[in-house]
């Protein structure tokens, strides 16, 4: 007994060690794109390169140590002069993806149209991939069902899930393109939050094969109202946050919380600032413990799983994923910008 009692104190005292506490206090904003022709929705970054998708259709790359050379993915729509309008992006190992909401919904592989769907509700709001062969993305109400596309094939072909593998489905539900953060993944788990006058939570152990849906109390009843942004940090913890966006300066009943894999929800810093956030994401290697907030309205950070939030800037973006656990990327209106957290 003394001895597995020695084992377990060790595995406890590794663990600690790898987990280094980096205090936070403030965040310095550099500039790395400015531009009153871009809108930027959907940002990802993958290997040390920064990837943009934004609402005047292009897709646009960057090297961290060289962010003053930005690149852009060239494609073309055969016989049809549209311009899509991309919120959702996604990068593997050497594909990089994305899709335009609206009618038609188009969705590009390395600048090649792989699926077109033509639907006058069709909607597309954000896109994830499991590994370099499976991936999901998510979309509002047509012919009575949410849209869940998936490839198993690298991207190259998408089928749309039959609604039968859904047990509850509600009209009144839909998506947020706010961020490109409605789907968050860890390994084969998958979670997706809807939001509208229903604001639930979607979950697959198995890649989207078979799906359990979770209520949650976040502020729901209106169209404008619900779950905006989900991440979790492993199997059990995770965060979501929303709000209305019509009312950004309402601060309670607007951040969730779960340590159980998403069974159960619930509220956390009620009628404590932030407000409407679009985009939450946790720091890397925090523990769980730190977290990111943005929106149109600022910059905010928590050090203790989102109990309490400290308001780090006014400067207000869309969405933001993070280099490391101290430099963070964010996109917004007309802008691109580096975010170093001292």
């Amino acid at each position: 007994m003394i001895r597995k009692s020695f084992f377990y104190l060790l595995i406890l005292l590794v663990f600690n060690s790898c987990y280094k506490d980096i205090v936070i206090l403030s965040v310095e904003i550099e500039p790395v794109l400015i531009s009153s022709e871009i809108n930027i929705r959907a940002l990802e970054i993958k290997k040390n390169r920064v990837y943009t998708a934004t609402s005047n259709g292009s897709i646009l790359y960057f090297d961290t140590d060289k962010s003053d050379v930005i690149s852009e993915i060239s494609y073309s729509v055969e016989n049809d002069p549209i311009i899509p309008n991309f919120r959702s992006l996604a990068v593997t190992t050497n594909d990089v993806f994305a899709i335009s909401i609206s009618n038609p919904a188009l969705l590009f592989k390395n600048g090649k149209l792989v699926y077109k769907e033509e639907h006058p509700k069709v909607f597309y709001d954000s896109i994830e991939f499991w590994n370099d062969n499976e991936g999901i993305a998510v979309g509002d109400f047509t012919d009575d069902c949410i849209s869940i596309i998936i490839t198993r094939d690298a991207g190259d072909s998408w089928k749309k899930l039959d609604c039968s593998v859904f047990s509850d489905i509600k009209a009144s539900e839909g998506f947020f393109a706010a961020s490109d953060t409605n789907i968050s993944i860890v390994d084969d788990y998958t979670w997706i939050a809807s939001g509208g006058i229903n604001s639930r939570v979607y979950f697959s152990v198995d890649k989207g094969r078979s799906w359990q849906i979770y209520n949650t109390p976040i502020l729901q009843g209106e169209s404008t109202t619900g779950i905006f942004s989900i991440d979790f940090y492993d199997k059990n913890n995770g965060f979501a946050i929303g709000g209305d966006y019509t009312k950004p300066k309402i601060n309670s009943l607007n951040k969730i919380t779960t340590s159980d894999g998403g069974k159960i929800w619930k509220t956390i810093a009620d009628n404590n600032n932030p407000g409407y956030r679009s985009c939450v994401q946790y720091f890397p290697n925090s523990n769980g413990k730190k977290l990111l907030a943005v929106g149109f309205n600022g910059i905010d950070y928590s050090s203790d799983s989102g109990h309490s939030w400290k308001h780090f800037s006014d400067d207000g973006y869309y969405t933001v994923r993070f280099l490391n656990d101290t430099v963070a990327y964010a996109a917004g209106n007309g802008k691109i910008s580096r975010l170093i957290f001292k």
